[in-house]
């Protein structure tokens, strides 16, 4: 009997209606953040929309119109009970294998990869929902498991095989920087969630030199980062992409050049208004701008990592943290990459490249985090 009423006293909780407030900050600095994303992407897709679709508005109305729909979903997703996603998540993560098999198949063929399955309105990238099918996967087993997290059987072994399964696939896509992006998250969950470090010293020990070996013992690898430290022994191919960034880079200076007086994006910079897009926004606001839009993406991921400490319970403040570490990655590889600090890899940056798919996903990861918020213990009063 008395476990009986354990159980009738905690479902009321686990399924009751939302009725605090979202938390405001995090919303304001989202809506901020992606409302200069906008404005940076119509400046930098002006010249390539003008050129290949004959109207300077092209990508920026379609990405407008993405973002209205991302808020509405937000909005939408903040007000649902997030416990409801631990129902969804086994079955997102099997709709994710099957798309990420298809789009071997059936995708569409870009630079040499096939990433995308093309919707009619929208072209769709598998690899942007298998990012928010592990963190809902992983962080519904870590808080089933608990205390057998430190185990191989429950700990290690579930986790690796939907790893190695996701990132094999994507390997033959080839998707490389995302496999990179699932891993990092899934292994931070791994370790939030109680296991033990000494897996993870063990994986970098067997990791390091092995990817030492590969440097330097395969010719692509090895000439890709001789590219990334002097982007000049190749100017007119390999490295003309970082070249031209960092052209953009510097002549931005101190203050930029002014918003829309960008001379880069006239078709010199590749992925102007995606993956480049930073270098734009360094051209044009310069050294203060850039400065400001990474401290507020500095201060939504701690608003995040702040809502995570604060969440009622294991499986939403797991979700808060997979949500934040992928936008804070994400964020520093693209960032990374614009400015040659590491070799050049396929990352977007949140919010600001264009892409409609992946700023509707972002904006509903964003109302995960909100929906979360709401259901926050009220602080003790004194």
């Amino acid at each position: 009997m008395e476990k009986t009423g354990t159980m009738r006293k905690t479902q009321p909780e686990d399924t009751r209606q939302l009725s605090g407030q979202m938390d405001l900050p995090f919303a304001m600095l989202v809506l901020l953040i992606m409302g200069i994303g906008l404005i940076m992407m119509f400046s930098a897709s002006y010249a390539s929309s003008l050129y290949d679709y004959g109207n300077s508005l092209h990508l920026f109305l379609r990405q407008a119109l993405f973002a209205g729909a991302g808020i509405a979903i937000m909005f939408v997703i903040s007000f649902m009970n997030y416990q409801y996603f631990r129902m969804f998540s086994l079955p997102l993560l099997v709709i994710t294998i099957i798309f990420l098999i298809l789009v071997l198949f059936i995708g569409i063929e870009v630079n040499g990869s096939k990433r995308w399955i093309d919707l009619g309105i929208t072209n769709f990238q598998p690899s942007e929902i298998a990012k928010l099918a592990v963190i809902l996967c992983f962080s519904n087993m870590i808080s089933v498991y608990k205390e057998k997290m430190k185990t191989f059987r429950y700990g290690i072994m579930p986790f690796i095989g939907i790893l190695g399964l996701i990132g094999g696939l994507m390997y033959f896509e080839p998707h490389l920087s995302g496999i990179i992006l699932i891993f990092v998250v899934g292994g931070c969950l791994m370790f939030v969630g109680g296991v033990h470090w000494g897996w993870f010293a063990g994986v970098i020990s067997v990791a390091a030199p092995l990817g030492w070996f590969v440097m330097n013992n395969m010719d692509y690898a090895r000439r890709r980062i001789e590219i990334w430290r002097d982007p000049f022994l190749d100017p007119s191919d390999k490295g003309y992409q970082i070249i031209q960034s960092l052209y953009a880079i510097g002549s931005g200076g101190f203050l930029g050049l002014g918003l829309g007086k960008s001379r880069q994006k006239y078709l010199y910079l590749p992925e102007e208004h995606n993956d480049f897009v930073f270098a734009i926004v360094c051209e044009e606001l310069g050294y203060i701008g850039a400065l400001i839009v990474l401290v507020l993406f500095a201060m939504l991921i701690l608003r995040g990592y702040w809502i995570a400490l604060h969440a009622r319970d294991r499986f939403g403040s797991l979700m808060v943290t997979g949500i934040m570490t992928l936008l804070a990655v994400q964020t520093f590889l693209n960032v990374a990459v614009v400015t040659n600090l590491i070799p050049v890899t396929g990352v977007s940056l949140p919010f600001f490249s264009y892409g409609g798919s992946s700023l509707i996903i972002q904006m509903a990861e964003m109302g995960i985090v909100l929906s979360v918020s709401r259901q926050m213990p009220a602080p003790k009063s004194g």
